[in-house]
Formats: structure tokens, C-alpha cells, sequence
């Protein structure tokens, strides 16, 4: 049995000392693949998601599932490694993939981790998958990645991210676009920070889609229209 397929095999199991080591190897990716990102979307970011998403996994009833806990673990501590916006190298695409990969995770954990950062994206709501049926675990981590992105640090991570870019702050001319497409959302040049509240961040509170306290929905959704 080669190396490799030793160490597929004793993933299988799960142990949680093997598990740790691959959390541990994870952060270690996320703070070397992620080092030259803005503060919108750093290191930082990544262990508030992965916080947020293991205390709503406990609150949705996933912790007495080993499996559902380790995949929501791993696909918010990567569900932004590769991001498109900051893409350096088209290899970077495949980090995750090749990471899971050499930690020899179970193929059925592999493919529901990926599919959960493939598919979490606000990007990728606007085609519809967000009113596709989903695993308890994407919603778990999809909404803890929303709940970052609004309130006062969300307010803060798109002020950062849209002075990074030299985005037009606010422009009474420009106009939110409010039926936007996939293609178009992308195209952030279009965009000015001001109308991403309105685009984006104002509509996070009525897409989440596990059971999340409602203040924890209200009162920073609450902030992001104070500032307006």
C-alpha cells in the first residue's frame, strides 16, 4: 500500500488527532496563500467564518455528527483560498482541490466541501443555486460568511475592499443595478462601493438560510442602514 493510500485510508476513520493536524495544515494554507489580500478578505476573515460556522453548526443540531463538523471546519477555512478576486496564478484555482487531495480526505467529504465553496458565493445565487436544495452544512457556512459581511465589520470590509481597488466611493449618476446576472455582478469596474450595499449586503439578511437568531440578522443589517 502506497503512502498515499495509507493515509486516504486512516482519514477514513476520521480520528480527531488526524483531523486537528489537517485543520492545523489548513490555517497554515489559508495564511500563506492568502498573505498579500486587503483586510476585506484575509486571514482574519477566514477564522471569524470558521467561528460563526461551527457555533451555527452546534445551534442547527450538526454536533452530534463528527462528519457534518469537520467538513463545515474545512470548507469555511477554505472556502476563500483561490478566490477569483484575487487570483495571482490560474494554479491557484486547484489549491483546494490539491490540498484535500494530499490530506487523502474521504472522496465524499472532498466533494461536499467543494461543492459548498463552489456554490456559496453570492455570484453564484444569482443563478439560482440559492433556491436549489441544500445540505445543512453549506447553509451553516454560507451564512456565517453573510454574517461577516454585514453589520460594522462588514461595512468595514467593503470600505477596505472597494479603496483597494480604487473604487468610486459614491457617485449620484451611477445607480445600483438591482437586476444584476452573474456576469454582471462580476464585472466590479460597474460598481461603486456605495451601491454594493444596495446590490449585495442589504439583501444577505433575507437569504440566510439556516434558522440564525433574528438579531443576529437585524442589528447588524441595522448598522449597514444607519450608515446609508
Amino acid at each position: 500500500m502506497s503512502a498515499h493510500q495509507s493515509k486516504s485510508s486512516f482519514s477514513e476513520k476520521s480520528t480527531p488527532m488526524a483531523f486537528r493536524d489537517t485543520v492545523k495544515r489548513a490555517e497554515q494554507l489559508v495564511e500563506t496563500s492568502m498573505k498579500g489580500n486587503d483586510a476585506s478578505h484575509d486571514a482574519s476573515h477566514v477564522w471569524r467564518v470558521r467561528d460563526l460556522a461551527l457555533s451555527l453548526a452546534r445551534e442547527e443540531g450538526l454536533s452530534s455528527n463528527p462528519d457534518s463538523m469537520e467538513i463545515v471546519e474545512l470548507a469555511a477555512l477554505l472556502h476563500d483560498v483561490g478566490d477569483y478576486k484575487y487570483l495571482r496564478d490560474p494554479s491557484e484555482e486547484k489549491l483546494v482541490e490539491n490540498f484535500l487531495e494530499e490530506e487523502g480526505i474521504a472522496e465524499s467529504k472532498k466533494m461536499k466541501i467543494l461543492s459548498i465553496i463552489k456554490g456559496m458565493g453570492f455570484k453564484d445565487e444569482l443563478t439560482g443555486v440559492g433556491n436549489q436544495e441544500f445540505p445543512p452544512e453549506f447553509g451553516v457556512v454560507q451564512d456565517a460568511d453573510r454574517l461577516d459581511a454585514i453589520g460594522a465589520i462588514g461595512i468595514a470590509r467593503c470600505f477596505t475592499f472597494g479603496g483597494n481597488r480604487n473604487r468610486v466611493l459614491h457617485d449620484p449618476a451611477i445607480q445600483p443595478r438591482l437586476d444584476l446576472s452573474k456576469e454582471h455582478y462580476m464585472k466590479k469596474e460597474e460598481q461603486t462601493t456605495v451601491n454594493h450595499f444596495h446590490e449585495k449586503l442589504l439583501k444577505l439578511k433575507d437569504l440566510m438560510k439556516t434558522k440564525v437568531p433574528r438579531y443576529a440578522r437585524k442589528f447588524p443589517y441595522n448598522r449597514c442602514i444607519i450608515l446609508l
